[in-house]
């Protein structure tokens, strides 16, 4: 993947952290070590704080299905969920080409798992059921 591709999603994520107007050390480092994954340095992160750049499409399902599994981790990170970061979670989804039935499935079974966090099996489950 290309560096601004990666960019681009460090930046989404930032984007939906910062939903409910407030950061987290808990979020940032968050952000930081997935960030350091995909080769973006802690500077190039604090830039993206100061200047989010827009979602770039994903070509492959499995980029798209990983991306929106980032997301979805960086909004429970913090132990709270509110209604515009799900809101900006199901955007993201919609725009990234994610059904409305998948966004809705995960959102309700994330709340009957500790901490919200679906099994990665289990949120495959849910996008193959749609999607085969």
């Amino acid at each position: 993947m290309k560096q601004n591709e990666n960019l681009s999603l460090v930046s989404d994520l930032i984007v939906l952290a910062k939903a409910d107007e407030k950061i987290t050390a808990g979020e940032y480092d968050f952000i930081l070590r997935l960030a350091k994954r995909m080769n973006v340095t802690p500077e190039e992160v604090d830039a993206l704080f100061e200047n989010p750049i827009p979602s770039k499409p994903l070509a492959s399902e499995m980029e798209r299905i990983t991306h929106f599994y980032k997301l979805i981790l960086v909004m429970n990170v913090d132990d709270e969920t509110h209604e515009k970061e799900i809101a900006l979670l199901k955007n993201f989804g919609l725009r990234m080409g994610i059904r409305a039935g998948v966004i809705t499935q995960i959102l309700h079974k994330m709340e009957a798992h500790d901490n919200k966090i679906i099994p990665t099996e289990d949120l495959l489950k849910i996008f193959q059921t749609y999607y085969n």
